[in-house]
């Protein structure tokens, strides 16, 4: 009743690894009354401070603190200044993915977004942010990276829909996972330096995809 918001938790590592899940009481970061989605941490400290990049519709804003400890009623601020891109093909309902990743070049971001022409259709793009201002881009993509075409993409609950979730760099390639219709988790993958060589190119990087689970 107060709104779809965005909460913070967190468990001590070795809990996690020992998988007992002394999750800390979740605390809500986002106003009540207000729609926020698609919030992400950066994985380590830019210059000493925790940041939360809480919107990149369509500008992009990060919110630092010392700590990642809210007190009661202590809220961030995000908002959407009702400008969208122009001639593009993301132009609206921009949301980040999974929490950045980070390369020599700057922090590499997987989002969703729609074109007004096509809203039926969500698509994924990438972006590089600068490492120690990620409220500047230094590149993006003027095509999406996926979209989509695939019959199971196109065939469930949300026909058309695909959403980044989740990225992982591992021997040196990058995994990407996304959501296909609310019905199939998928995963995308390619070399890591050649995708990041290639969207500091602006050349559509090559990726193959793949079913993990039907849900």
């Amino acid at each position: 009743d107060a709104g779809l918001r965005v909460g913070l938790t967190s468990i001590k590592l070795n809990d996690f690894l020992k998988k007992k899940w002394r999750w800390s009481p979740p605390v809500l970061l986002s106003p009540p009354g207000e729609t926020h989605k698609n919030w992400v941490i950066f994985p380590e400290k830019i210059k000493g401070k925790y940041a939360i990049l809480h919107s990149i519709s369509p500008e992009i804003q990060v919110a630092y603190f010392n700590e990642l400890k809210f007190k009661p009623g202590q809220y961030i601020k995000s908002s959407h200044n009702g400008v969208y891109r122009k001639n593009c093909w993301d132009s609206w309902m921009r949301g980040a993915g999974p929490p950045p990743v980070k390369t020599k070049y700057g922090w590499l971001i997987f989002y969703h977004a729609i074109n007004e022409r096509d809203p039926g259709k969500y698509k994924i793009g990438a972006m590089l942010l600068d490492l120690y201002d990620p409220s500047k881009v230094i590149c993006r993509l003027k095509e999406p990276i996926l979209e989509p075409d695939e019959a199971y993409e196109n065939n469930g609950f949300k026909s058309g829909v695909i959403y980044a979730s989740g990225a992982v760099v591992k021997n040196k390639t990058l995994f990407f996972y996304f959501g296909a219709s609310d019905n199939y988790v998928c995963v995308a993958y390619a070399g890591f330096d050649e995708f990041v060589e290639s969207l500091r190119k602006e050349v559509k990087p090559k990726l193959r995809r793949k079913i993990i689970r039907q849900l």
